[in-house]
């Protein structure tokens, strides 16, 4: 991950979702490859992949405490591109 002092979508967070993540949510109404959508969405993405319940079992690997702190601060840094 990068300085998390300057995280960006693009960079840093877009790529923590994989191609399947995408593919899934898409099919429930969110957009994880879209920035305004995943910033949207923001809250209850942290607190799905925090609790260890995103992504489902058998679908990827969960994200780690790392991760999720990363995607807490871009959130706290105010989602940018």
């Amino acid at each position: 991950m990068s300085d998390n002092a300057n995280l960006s979508f693009a960079r840093d967070i877009r790529p923590m979702f994989t191609d399947l993540d995408v593919d899934h949510m898409k099919h429930g109404g969110m957009d994880l490859s879209d920035r305004d959508d995943v910033e949207k969405h923001s809250q209850a993405i942290l607190q799905t992949v925090t609790a260890g319940t995103m992504p489902p079992s058998g679908t990827g690997e969960r994200w780690t405490p790392e991760m999720c702190a990363t995607f807490k601060s871009w959130a706290d840094q105010g989602c940018q591109p």
